[in-house]
């Protein structure tokens, strides 16, 4: 069952950068699809496969827009779309991936740094990006290996 989560705050109402938010911790303010967000970083953490080797899912191919992809991947029926929408959240797209490295290495959140975490952005029908926390390095391999989520949610700024 998907988590009621806030669906939009006011810019005043935002907490510092770090400061927890939304079941989480608010990382940073960024601009998605023309609209300003609030990117939070759920405690959550679970591992899995991104999908089948040599099968593209249309929709998943945004390199900003984390839950399009998401939801593009759980339409194909895959596990860990499905479970971190469950979340009322998202797996991270690169940009996404990006700011919580960004915000780790500010000491705003703390990343495991011993695996490699899957993104939500699709590189092609065999490879999707996933990054290295310990130093930002952002990659794309078989999408049938498993790795770690880390999942975030994005909540518009009126």
């Amino acid at each position: 069952m998907t988590q009621s989560v806030l669906q939009s705050i006011a810019a005043a109402d935002l907490p510092e950068r770090g400061q927890p938010l939304a079941g989480g911790i608010f990382v940073t303010r960024y601009w998605l699809n023309g609209q300003e967000c609030a990117l939070i970083l759920l405690d959550d953490e679970f591992e899995g496969i991104w999908g089948e080797y040599g099968v593209k899912i249309p929709g998943a191919d945004s390199y900003s827009d984390g839950e399009a992809n998401a939801r593009a991947m759980a339409e194909a029926g895959y596990e860990i779309a499905i479970k971190a929408l469950e979340l009322g959240a998202h797996i991270p797209s690169c940009l996404e991936g990006q700011l919580l490295m960004a915000a780790k290495a500010e000491g705003l959140v703390t990343l495991r740094e011993d695996r490699y975490h899957w993104l939500s952005t699709q590189f092609s029908a065999d490879t999707a990006y996933y990054m290295d926390f310990e130093d930002g390095w952002l990659h794309y391999y078989d999408k049938d290996n498993e790795r770690l989520v880390r999942p975030v949610r994005s909540i518009p700024i009126q």
